[in-house]
């Protein structure tokens, strides 16, 4: 009987551990057990290339957007990247020339010299809304990038 209940036991701790949900979502799993998150991130500071920037700023959209996991919030750091992302200059030109249209879809304005720096500036100011924590890096980010 003992040994019957530690199996029981060792059993619901085993299959416990399988079914939990991730806190956030950071893209969908790939082939290769890293996610959609794990592998543009590398491919674009691995080797940049306007078609790699075009992608991250559209997996960025997608996580902060459509957050998943259990908190249903985009992870930490994600807008503060996605914000750098926007901010960093020249971007918005690749953006213009070498995204698809899908792409382009994402964002309700064409016009991506100004906006970017707008939602680039907004992405900051969330992650310290969603993590304030996060404040002490952020704000003087923000003081550099947008002033």
């Amino acid at each position: 009987m003992r040994k019957l209940v530690i199996l029981t036991i060792i059993s619901i701790c085993i299959t416990s551990c399988g079914l939990t949900t991730p806190l956030y979502y950071w893209g969908a799993s790939t082939l290769n057990g890293a996610t959609t998150y794990e592998n543009l991130t590398y491919k674009n500071y691995d080797t940049q290339t306007p078609e790699s920037i075009c992608k991250l700023i559209h997996m960025y959209e997608d996580l902060v957007t459509h957050p998943g996991g259990i908190r249903k919030l985009p992870p930490p750091g994600i807008c503060a990247e996605y914000g750098y992302m926007l901010l960093v200059p020249g971007n918005a030109e690749i953006f213009e020339k070498h995204a698809t249209p899908t792409q382009k879809k994402i964002f309700i304005s064409t016009d991506y010299a100004s906006f970017f720096p707008e939602k680039g500036k907004e992405m900051m100011l969330k992650e310290i809304e969603l993590y304030p924590e996060s404040a002490k890096f952020i704000a003087p980010l923000i003081d550099r990038l947008c002033n």
